[in-house]
């Protein structure tokens, strides 16, 4: 769970950065293609093409075209409708679509993991259920594409791996960055209009955003994703909106009922705790059945 926190903190500052310097004012389909091309010169390095057979390859490619290229046409469109803090307030239904994907490919249903998705989808609504003014429901639909891109994305990422224990993805997960290049490419040379960056500002944070947030961030949020159960991994999306709150407080001084978010932000924690703590007692279990039937 550490590589999710870790991530968690490092996205904080990317509604921000976004809503700040670039939304309406850079072509959010250049941003996009930018991004994305800069997170796959990361993986360049030690990306081995010849060390993945055809359908690991075209797998990881879908998986990348959906979670990122897709989600990432609905996420920067959500800033032409919303505010930040608006964006971050649809985000909250992402772990219910994790939860109930996962148990669909798994050919099952956990009333558990729901409950864990709702316990944090409540905890994020506590924070941010304002009363948001302007584009109301095309923005709230605009955001749940991203959501269910990105919750497709994750859960399918989690199963795949799941299924290759002896691939070493960061050799292939250059991949996942061609497939969302591919999409990000054609929607650019589409619908994109020139609009480029025209300041350093603007350049500086397209940088962060494709080397840091998306290259580094990425990669580390799927592979802590395969490490923890899917309630958990449902829990921690919404561990965004507090912590994005946070920064857009902190370093933008944008409004912000501090009441709200400490008790918002505990019921999610609780919800990653409780899923955590279940997860563990399971394992302690097995273990101890394991034990007797050897023993």
């Amino acid at each position: 769970m550490s590589l999710l926190i870790f991530v968690t903190v490092l996205w904080a500052f990317s509604f921000s950065l976004i809503g700040a310097y670039l939304a309406g004012q850079v072509d959010s389909y250049f941003a996009v293609l930018t991004r994305i091309l800069l997170a796959g010169l990361v993986f360049l390095p030690v990306f081995r093409w010849r060390g993945c057979d055809s359908r690991t390859a075209l797998g990881l490619m879908a998986i990348g075209a959906v979670q990122l290229g897709l989600m990432y046409l609905f996420y920067y469109q959500s800033f032409l409708l919303l505010s930040v803090p608006e964006v971050l307030l649809f985000t909250i239904f992402t772990p219910v679509y994790i939860a109930l994907l996962y148990d669909l490919l798994e050919r099952r249903f956990s009333p558990w993991n729901l409950l864990v998705a709702v316990l944090a989808v409540a905890g994020a609504a506590i924070i941010r259920w304002d009363q948001p003014a302007g584009n109301f429901w095309r923005g709230f639909l605009v955001v749940q594409g991203a959501n269910l891109c990105f919750a497709v994305g994750q859960v399918a990422y989690k199963q795949f791996m799941q299924r290759r224990p002896a691939l070493q993805a960061h050799t292939a997960f250059a991949w996942f960055y061609l497939g969302a290049g591919i999409v990000a490419l054609s929607a650019w040379l589409l619908i994109g209009k020139p609009d480029y960056p025209t300041t350093p500002v603007q350049w500086a944070v397209l940088l962060w955003l494709g080397l840091v947030a998306s290259g580094l961030g990425y990669y580390l949020w799927n592979q802590g994703a395969t490490r923890v159960s899917a309630g958990t991994l449902a829990a921690m999306n919404n561990a965004l909106i507090p912590a994005g709150l946070l920064v857009n407080l902190l370093i933008w001084n944008r409004d912000a009922d501090l009441s709200r978010l400490g008790l918002g932000g505990g019921i999610i924690v609780a919800a990653v705790l409780v899923s955590e703590w279940r997860v563990r007692r399971q394992t302690h279990g097995a273990t101890q059945s394991a034990g007797k039937t050897h023993g």
